[in-house]
């Protein structure tokens, strides 16, 4: 959850004169005590020590973001759908959300969705930088590599009967009896028998078993094992082997594959996948479309302190995610 700087935009509002002391050179006392007085300019400078470039910067991106990305009704329901989360996750804890909001800085639920709608505007800055740099090379390579026509198949489905409380030696002998079982299957084929009977007779997939096993597939909708077992057929013919997937065992069988969608059709479709695989494989990239914002917003910080601060946060961040990036 996010948490806002509350001294931070304190300081900066007695010095820009918006709080309740009017300051003239920054030696105006807003707090004093028997021996001790606390001046503007000392408060600042505190500030500048502990975290106020997060303060600075979260300002700016507030008004870049909310100038490049207008608050439309899918980050609504996206900030919506959060704060329900958000609260079930609070309620069944036994914890009250109201009070969690409070001691975070916000003022009301309204005020903690404001933050959250702006989190889903820095997404979508992110999707727009990468978007930006997706190359008609990179569209062509995966169209040509992860675009196909839908399968038109059958299959089917045995799974291991295994229960909880198995240890594993049962658990491999589950496993061992369900290949058994789906080889007994593919030499009843062999000889002759009906795919779509045996699927309605032995097959565990529920949701397909009724009507013989069949399904279309399409790259990305199945496990890719399964998508591996039945792009490897050509059409009219079954799995001689059984093929493993976390569900169990298939038999496949291809009835036929469509036509190859053109790619004037998918260009659209192609570049969101592209774009959705390099987010989630690259966690610098929000902070990258950020730093690339502030700098055709022509950002300058004039505090030298605040400045260097600022650039090592950034060199930081990315180095941090970038090893993240190569755990992974």
């Amino acid at each position: 959850m996010n948490k806002k700087i509350l001294i931070g935009l304190a300081a900066l509002l007695l010095l820009t004169g918006c709080g309740t002391t009017t300051l003239k050179d920054g030696k105006q006392v807003v707090a004093k005590m028997d021996g001790k007085k606390i001046t503007a300019e000392a408060l600042y400078s505190e500030f500048k020590k502990q975290g106020g470039y997060v303060t600075l910067t979260n300002m700016i991106d507030d008004f870049i973001v909310n100038k490049e990305i207008k608050t439309d009704e899918d980050a609504k329901s996206s900030a919506d759908s959060q704060l329900k989360s958000y609260k079930e996750s609070y309620q069944n804890y036994g914890m009250d959300f109201s009070v969690a909001l409070a001691n975070a800085g916000y003022k009301s639920e309204d005020d903690f969705k404001e933050v959250l709608i702006l989190d889903y505007k820095k997404k979508v800055v992110a999707e727009n930088y990468v978007k930006e740099n997706v190359t008609d090379d990179d569209i062509n390579a995966y169209y040509k590599d992860k675009v196909f026509g839908d399968i038109e198949a059958k299959h089917i489905l045995i799974s291991p009967n295994t229960k909880d409380g198995m240890s594993d030696e049962e658990k491999k002998e589950a496993e061992a009896n369900a290949k058994k079982d789906a080889e007994k299957i593919i030499k009843k084929l062999d000889k002759g028998e009906n795919f779509e009977k045996l699927a309605k007779k032995y097959s565990d997939d529920k949701g397909t078993a009724s009507n013989g096993g069949k399904l279309t597939v399409t790259y990305g909708s199945v496990v890719n094992e399964f998508w591996d077992g039945v792009n490897a057929l050509e059409d009219g013919t079954y799995s001689k082997e059984p093929v493993k997937s976390q569900y169990g065992y298939h038999i496949i069988y291809r009835v036929k594959q469509k036509a190859k969608p053109k790619l004037s059709k998918v260009k659209d479709d192609i570049i969101d996948k592209i774009v959705e695989t390099r987010i989630e494989n690259d966690s610098t990239l929000e902070t990258k479309a950020l730093v690339a914002l502030r700098k055709k917003y022509n950002l300058k910080i004039s505090d030298s302190v605040l400045k260097k601060a600022y650039n090592n946060s950034i060199k930081t961040a990315l180095s941090a995610a970038t090893k993240e990036n190569s755990s992974n």
